[in-house]
């Protein structure tokens, strides 16, 4: 239950202080007094989003402050306790609105964000005024509705859980048959590649052995001239290079025989001339490799090309073309298993469609059972609103069947959704004789506002939220439609605590307590108050919203015999 409201550098409220208790409080005053400006500070408190706009001209922040008496045994008592608050204490919050658009949320002192300020708040409060309204109108909202009078809501939170989990799973299956239909495309490129590689048989540093092959093998006949000439030069020409070095040890070692001091200088001459006969007999054998070499530059070239252009294919370098082939090898291993893949996603997906489609077809069935009582129930409620002879009904439909949506999201030739395989849209006949259709066509301002409200009192049997507040409510009423729509008001406050902003005496008259608010003009500047009324200054305010401006004896007469009833 809201118990306090404060209000500082609001719009054009100064500083507002409001205490609330049970029961149906009841908020009047002249249109453009700042009614709707308290209902939209409410709705900040309740977790909306802020606008520096709102701050009052002269100032750079704004402040919103509310205390609500948490009940013990409530979704916002175990969010506050999961989230280390102490519900016994209430819940204070506190918002900040700053002309840097640096906002503060504040719960219990502490600060805190958006997202819990609205789960904290999300069973505390309500508003209902024109957007609820509209909002009605709206087909989409119709099911919830329902779900929430039948009590299926967690029947319908389980559905929305299982399909949570299904999406996935189908959205996995659909890109593993995506590629297993072009999977024989693929595996006939991956074996091509796989082969082409495996048949050149490439080694590791081949391309770079070629290439100094190719080299040797283009300079042949200048390689064989030169070995040949250096041949001839030590070893075959008259006077070749041995040839005197064969005199010169000859000469030598006679010389030594003489002198041992020069045995040592022939000793080396000899080793110099056994390693010259060494080289002549190396370049020998080279050049007869030179010579039965003739067409290996052709198959070493064919050669080189080949392995040129793999690795242009496959990136660049031997390398990378040896990356390339395992990773090959990866993918045919993993193409072939893609047959298991999809067995084991139809088999999972089988095991969650088997749970939410028996739940879609329960939660169906239910919703028809849930449907045609609500229907009943709403016909009653605007029965004692004045609205007799109303028919109303909800048409309850499968979802149409989408071309692009899988047959894992088919329920009984009915498209699955998140609650479920139905669609909900309300029906209303206001006018005895007439056909059903749907609400948003037929329904007025005066009738819409009854439908709210006869909704609210229906739904306040298992609505959690323990402050309703109510913006417009005699939108469109008047006269004795005021009358019952106040009784009715009245009635639900024994179960809520109601807020309701009218200007309606019909309905003013039947607040536990009545509050005016006023606009004023101090010291040059436009500001909003608030105060509470005794009995005398009810009926006044009684007869002002009976008469206007001039209230007459007439209408304090009246006023009273209203308070009276």
């Amino acid at each position: 239950m809201l118990k306090e409201l404060l209000i500082k550098n609001f719009a054009i409220i100064d500083d507002l202080n409001i205490r609330f208790e049970g029961g149906l409080t009841i908020l009047s005053g002249e249109t453009g007094a700042g009614k709707s400006i308290i209902i939209n500070a409410v709705n900040l408190l309740l977790g909306s989003r802020v606008n520096a706009r709102m701050i009052r001209d002269g100032h750079e922040t704004a402040e919103l402050s509310a205390f609500f008496d948490v009940p013990e045994v409530s979704t916002a008592a175990a969010i506050m306790a999961e989230n280390g608050y102490d519900p016994q204490d209430g819940l204070l919050v506190r918002r900040i609105i700053a002309s840097n658009d640096r906002h503060r949320i504040y719960i219990n002192d502490r600060m805190a964000t958006m997202q819990m300020l609205a789960s904290i708040t999300a069973d505390l409060a309500s508003i209902s005024g024109q957007h609820v309204h509209q909002g009605l109108l709206k087909e989409e909202t119709h099911l919830a509705i329902v779900d929430r009078f039948g009590g299926l809501s967690q029947r319908v939170r389980q559905v929305s859980d299982l399909y949570g989990q299904l999406v996935p799973l189908v959205q996995a299956l659909q890109v593993l048959k995506e590629r297993k239909k072009n999977q024989e495309k693929e595996m006939d490129l991956l074996r091509y590649q796989a082969a082409e590689i495996a048949d050149a048989a490439i080694m590791p540093g081949e391309d770079e052995a070629l290439e100094k092959e190719q080299g040797r093998l283009r300079h042949a006949e200048f390689l064989h001239q030169t070995v040949y000439s250096v041949i001839e030069t030590l070893h075959g020409a008259d006077g070749a290079i041995l040839e005197q070095l064969g005199e010169v040890r000859k000469n030598l070692e006679k010389a030594a025989d003489i002198d041992d001091g020069l045995a040592a200088g022939v000793q080396c001459l000899a080793d110099h001339l056994f390693g010259l006969e060494d080289v002549t007999d190396t370049l020998r054998s080279y050049l007869g490799n030179i010579d039965t070499e003739t067409d290996r530059l052709e198959s070493v070239e064919t050669r080189l090309n080949l392995i040129n252009k793999l690795k242009r294919k496959y990136g660049g370098s031997l390398e990378t073309l040896f990356q390339k082939r395992d990773e090959i090898e990866v993918d045919l291993a993993a193409t072939t298993a893609i047959d298991e893949d999809i067995k084991r996603g139809e088999t999972q997906l089988k095991t969650y469609y088997d749970q939410i489609s028996t739940l879609a077809r329960d939660l169906s069935e239910e919703r028809k059972a849930a449907a045609a009582n609500f229907a009943e129930s709403v016909e009653k409620e605007l029965e004692s609103l004045k609205m007799a002879g109303t028919r109303f009904s909800v048409s309850l439909s499968p979802l149409p069947l989408s071309k692009s949506a899988s047959p894992w999201l088919h329920v009984d030739d009915t498209l699955l959704s998140a609650t479920g395989i139905d669609q909900a849209a309300f029906m209303i006949s206001p006018n005895v004789g007439e056909s059903l259709k749907p609400l948003a066509s037929i329904a007025s301002g005066g009738e819409l506002s009854r439908v709210v409200l006869a909704l609210k009192a229906i739904l306040a049997e298992t609505d959690a939220v323990g402050t309703i507040i109510f913006d417009e409510v005699d939108a469109g009423v008047g006269g004795a439609v005021a009358d019952v729509v106040g009784k009715k008001l009245e009635a639900l406050s024994k179960k809520h605590q109601l807020i309701c902003i009218t200007h309606l005496p019909q309905i003013a008259r039947f607040g536990d307590q009545h509050y005016y608010i006023e606009k004023q003009v101090i010291n040059g500047r436009t500001t909003t108050s608030i105060r509470p009324m005794d009995q005398e200054e009810r009926i006044t305010e009684l007869a002002r919203m009976l008469g206007g401006e001039i209230v007459t004896r007439t209408a304090l007469e009246h006023a009273r015999s209203l308070m009276e009833r």
